[in-house]
């Protein structure tokens, strides 16, 4: 069932979702004017004009276009701005595993994303065990930026989470959850467990060249 007119839901969620990185500064983040950086995204938005894939999808700026070390400060809960403790280079180092390229282009689209709930109080290794065989799809450290700064009001009503689509090279693997009333981007062993991190994960992700 294609839409054949207008705007889609999914064409107005993700121009929604540009409206807000824009707003909080992401074209200065990528070195370019507000107007350069839409127009990277508009590919994109056009080919969901004509998608029924409906407005539980995130829209993901690439890393090569935005650094993961900036996002988390542009986040924000109650206005209390998101942080690490970490080093940007720490940060910088959360790579994609098992050979994950994301979609081509400067922008991709997750398709309905989720903090792991139902993977509470999980070791990484093990969660990810079981996302598998769900055949569900873990996040990388740009998806739950995504997250925390398109919907910051989950880490309060549902749960921090691991994000098992990205590792250190030492085997963390990157968490974000609440602490002193903020979303803090921190990181966690393979091998342990707590009982506020969730394990998130996703169920597609789309480039522009997967729309008809």
């Amino acid at each position: 069932m294609w839409n054949t007119g207008g705007m889609s839901k999914a064409s107005e969620e993700a121009s929604r979702q540009l409206d807000r990185i824009v707003a909080l500064g992401y074209a200065d983040v990528a070195d370019m004017s507000e107007d350069a950086f839409r127009a990277l995204a508009q590919p994109l938005i056009a080919a969901l004009e004509h998608s029924d894939l409906g407005s539980d999808i995130l829209l993901i700026p690439t890393r090569e276009l935005v650094s993961p070390e900036s996002l988390i400060a542009r986040t924000s809960i109650n206005r209390m701005a998101g942080f690490t403790t970490m080093p940007p280079r720490d940060i910088a180092s959360f790579l994609p595993q098992d050979g994950f390229t994301p979609p081509e282009g400067p922008f991709y689209l997750v398709v309905e994303p989720h903090t792991g709930t139902c993977y509470i109080n999980r070791e990484p290794d093990v969660a990810r065990k079981l996302i598998d065989s769900d055949e569900r799809l873990p996040l990388t450290l740009e998806e739950g930026l995504a997250i925390a700064t398109q919907h910051p009001e989950w880490l309060l009503e549902k749960n921090g989470f691991n994000l098992l689509g990205s590792r250190s090279a030492d085997g963390r693997v990157p968490s974000i959850w609440m602490s002193q009333n903020a979303p803090r981007l921190g990181a966690v062993w393979p091998n342990s467990r707590h009982t506020w991190l969730g394990n998130a994960y996703c169920m597609a992700r789309r480039g522009v060249s997967l729309f008809p």
